[in-house]
């Protein structure tokens, strides 16, 4: 289909061909934009040719260290500008990058570390503990080499017990010719996800997806030259959305924010021009929420991709009129972060209040990148009727979804069944086309944009002595969206106190996945004695 009757001497060829790849984005830009500031972080600020020169000579370094193509380097890093580089740099030595959640308990991160098989670990010298204590709790693999990355903006020495970042670069040669990939599907990045049990699974990207997630927010995000991008989407969360790739591509400036506070926010806004942001709505609440000494005056509008959880219509009534224009966004790990959009019609630019905001909360319909995405029956995979009251799950289709489960093909071929990615996502589609979440099928819990698997923290609570059974379920939060909340039976005669539960919980595993309330009764249960958690989230509303 669509050949020509002869189609001699029409083969790829150089000339004519070559891989997607981001990295192409970042050569172009030097070439391009070399004087353009490219990054940006506290007191530094580095043009593109610095950028590249930079990214090179880390490509160069990691190769002396041994990295070879199709291996793993992982980061441990905040949003700073070596994590940035590494985007790049990574894969321009032909490796796979894992970045690494910072807000893991050092158990899962070394679980990541041992199931990805890194070599090398960029750590942020903050976490140098954390990095060597994982390392030593490795259950499979040989722990990775650790580069620490000092931060002078933030005065964060290094320990002196590891080459620094900054020797790292020295050692590398800035004539390095890049690895570029011959074929686009070749894996750009390996990310961990919650999933729906305690051990994470890890997503692979390819150059391809990439490349297109980036060109086709450009395009939702209705981006023009020269763009400034402030990081808040952490970079260990889909690759920070591809927004780090993306930027090259327009000339646009990245603005490295560490810490996601409300003065850094808006003074990276009033004093370097911030004209984009992506991050959950608990940012948008801090914004909302900060006294008056944290704010600073700014006279144009800043776009912002919100996700994680629909904006709350109070939340939009406060934060548009401070100059901020809020797009409503979803995706997964699993496809490169966003991927759809709720695309906004002029016909609803007189909606107010409610109705405007329930407008804006829907989940909306595929970015260009992705070839179809919708709401199905998944008994017959057919789309439900577009009627606002038809629930089915949503199902996306195209080059913006993952190669699938790194060492685990099972749980790859379980999702791409019958031709699509199940997110396992349920949802209406309305008569527009217009995709609203209605539940989480596999009950997580996303908390501040962060993805909680509920039967991870049910299985930290079950290992106290006087539990005896325990269910975990989203309860809505006005800071977080959603936190966790425990229902707990306990063993006859045992007792034990709602802080006590909580505090044993927060040893064995993150700060942000521990439960916020305990709740003690008789859990309610079918026939076969499984639990109704249906009935537990209606309960953790009215808590």
């Amino acid at each position: 289909m669509g050949w020509l009757a002869d189609e001699t001497g029409l083969e790829k060829r150089a000339a004519n061909y070559a891989a997607l790849t981001p990295l192409s984005f970042l050569n172009r830009a030097a070439d391009v934009f070399p004087k353009q500031i490219a990054v940006v972080y506290g007191g530094t600020r580095r043009s593109y040719a610095e950028y590249h020169e930079r990214v090179t000579r880390l490509a160069s370094g990691l190769a002396g260290l041994g990295i070879a193509p199709g291996d793993v380097v992982a980061t441990l890093l905040p949003n700073v500008p070596a994590h940035a580089e590494a985007h790049f740099g990574v894969p321009a030595c032909g490796a796979v990058l894992n970045a690494i959640n910072t807000r893991l308990d050092t158990d899962t991160v070394a679980y990541i570390l041992g199931h990805g098989g890194a070599k090398v670990l960029l750590c942020d010298a903050a976490l140098v503990d954390q990095a060597r204590a994982a390392c030593a709790a490795m259950s499979e693999g040989t722990p990775p080499t650790i580069v620490e990355v000092p931060d002078a903006e933030a005065g964060i020495a290094a320990s002196g017990d590891h080459m620094t970042y900054d020797e790292l670069l020295q050692s590398g040669d800035p004539g390095f010719r890049w690895i570029m990939p011959e074929d686009e599907w070749e894996s750009l990045s390996l990310n961990y996800t919650s999933g729906t049990t305690g051990r994470p699974k890890g997503v692979v990207y390819h150059h391809r997806g990439a490349y297109l997630n980036a060109m086709g927010q450009v395009l939702s995000w209705r981006m023009i030259l020269r763009p400034v991008y402030l990081t808040i989407v952490p970079l260990f969360h889909c690759n920070g959305w591809c927004h780090t790739w993306m930027m090259p591509a327009v000339g646009g400036t990245l603005v490295c924010c560490r810490e996601i506070r409300a003065k850094p926010i808006f003074d990276a806004i009033a004093d370097e021009g911030v004209t984009h942001f992506g991050g959950a709505p608990i940012v948008l609440n801090t914004l909302i929420n900060a006294p008056e000494e944290e704010r600073r005056p700014f006279d144009h509008v800043v776009e912002v991709f919100t996700a994680g959880a629909p904006p709350a219509p109070s939340t939009l009534a406060a934060i548009e009129p401070m100059g901020f224009n809020v797009t409503h966004v979803y995706g997964l790990t699993e496809t490169y972060g966003p991927a759809t959009e709720c695309l906004w019609h002029p016909e609803w630019d007189a909606l107010t209040g409610e109705d405007r905001a329930a407008a804006k909360a829907r989940q909306g319909v595929g970015m260009p990148f992705i070839e179809h995405v919708t709401v199905m029956d998944d008994t017959r995979m057919e789309e439900v009727q577009r009627t606002g009251a038809h629930q089915g799950e949503i199902m996306f289709r195209g080059n913006g979804v993952m190669k699938g489960y790194y060492k685990n093909a099972q749980a790859t071929e379980q999702s791409f069944a019958g031709g699509y990615f199940h997110s396992g996502d349920l949802a209406l589609l309305d008569a527009e086309g217009y995709m609203t979440i209605s539940d989480r099928a596999k009950d997580i819990i996303i908390s501040g944009g962060e993805n909680i698997s509920s039967i991870e923290v049910e299985n930290a609570l079950m290992r106290h002595e006087a539990v005896s059974l325990c269910a975990v379920v989203a309860k809505p939060d006005d800071k977080w969206g959603e936190v966790p909340c425990a229902f707990v039976e306990l063993k006859t005669g045992a007792k034990v106190g709602a802080e006590d539960l909580i505090a044993f919980a927060r040893e064995r595993l993150a700060g942000f996945k521990t439960p916020k309330a305990v709740v003690f009764g008789e859990l309610p249960k079918t026939s076969t004695g499984k639990i109704q958690k249906f009935q537990l989230r209606e309960r953790a509303k009215t808590l």
